[in-house]
């Protein structure tokens, strides 16, 4: 009769690994580490930020930015901006913290992994948009609130159910671009052009839709690793949208440069030659958009010496339009 073999060691591994298929993805957060208050400042997302320095791109646009006045204005602003951004963070991840759990990277958000209570989260985002809206009230003037409201209520209704919906999350999450470029020039009283909003509004979209379409090509083959809403959409149609956005945006910038004729009072027609750099900016980030790595913008730009360089030019060039140099 044949002995039956032992177990050897070796066998171990594939009966764990046999194992480890069969069970199910874990929904415990993982362990929690840091304090409540690293915690809190973690999901209010510093690094998101830096989006927020748009407000300065009206006054900048009109040669209002360096006067005391314009820098105080502008400095509770961003302030005011950052706290309603910071709420909705707070509110989309309480509300997400379920769902975040299953995630192999949300995981580790501090709300999903118990570092932030989800009542407190909540009970912050909420007392952090009455508080910025408050503010607004009392020290600026009353279209600055108001916008300050519709982003908070916009983005509320994105985290309940807008970015679920084809188109209406990339219309979304540009027009919080828009607002923010909108809202210095609500706060000094600025008139702001109409070829302005054009240039932001599809820069904007422009930028959203290339990271739409670099996630949506990472992802290929790895459905709901990421946005769910990106299973929905195809490479090909982010591709339209983001090119169509870039053509959209350059036409407006030259309309833009353009809108006050010829005419010059500095050495050289630096507003019209920015147009040169403006366009050679576009067709370097559309580099990486048609690669599928456009990620963050503030990374992209960063990132690259290239554009990082094309973009100090366009913005010397514009700065010696506007001191009429």
């Amino acid at each position: 009769m044949p002995e039956t073999a032992p177990l050897t060691n070796s066998a171990h591994p594939n009966n764990a690994a046999l194992l480890e298929q069969r069970t199910p993805p874990s929904r415990t957060p993982p362990p929690r580490d840091g304090s409540l208050l690293g915690g809190l400042v973690r999901t209010a997302r510093p690094k998101q930020w830096v989006k927020n320095i748009l407000v300065i791109a009206a006054p900048a646009a009109a040669g209002q930015l360096f006067t005391t006045h314009a820098l105080t204005r502008l400095a509770l602003v961003f302030a005011l901006f950052t706290a309603c951004a910071a709420a909705i963070y707070l509110i989309n991840d309480a509300r997400d913290a379920e769902a975040d759990r299953a995630h192999p990277t949300k995981r580790h958000r501090p709300v999903a992994a118990g570092q932030v209570p989800v009542p407190l989260a909540y009970a912050v985002g909420v007392t952090l948009g009455a508080l910025a809206l408050s503010a607004a009230v009392w020290l600026t003037p009353p279209l600055v609130p108001a916008l300050l409201t519709a982003y908070l209520g916009m983005q509320l209704a994105y985290c309940v159910s807008l970015k679920h919906v084809l188109v209406v999350d990339l219309v979304v999450v540009t027009t919080g671009f828009l607002m923010r470029a909108m809202v210095g020039g609500l706060a000094l009283g600025i008139p702001l052009s109409r070829w302005f909003l054009i240039t932001t509004g599809f820069g904007a979209l422009f930028m959203v839709a290339a990271k739409r379409y670099s996630e949506a090509v990472q992802m290929a083959g790895k459905a709901g690793a990421t946005r769910a809403l990106l299973t929905e959409y195809t490479p090909g149609y982010l591709r339209f949208v983001w090119q169509l956005a870039a053509g959209v945006a350059v036409l407006g910038y030259c309309l833009w440069a353009l809108e006050e004729g010829g005419a010059h009072t500095g050495l050289l027609p630096w507003r019209q030659l920015s147009v040169v750099a403006f366009i050679l900016a576009v067709l370097r980030y559309a580099v990486f958009a048609d690669r599928g790595t456009a990620g963050e913008p503030e990374e992209v730009v960063l990132g690259d010496r290239a554009l990082a360089l094309v973009g100090l030019v366009w913005l010397a060039m514009y700065g010696l339009a506007v001191a009429h140099w």
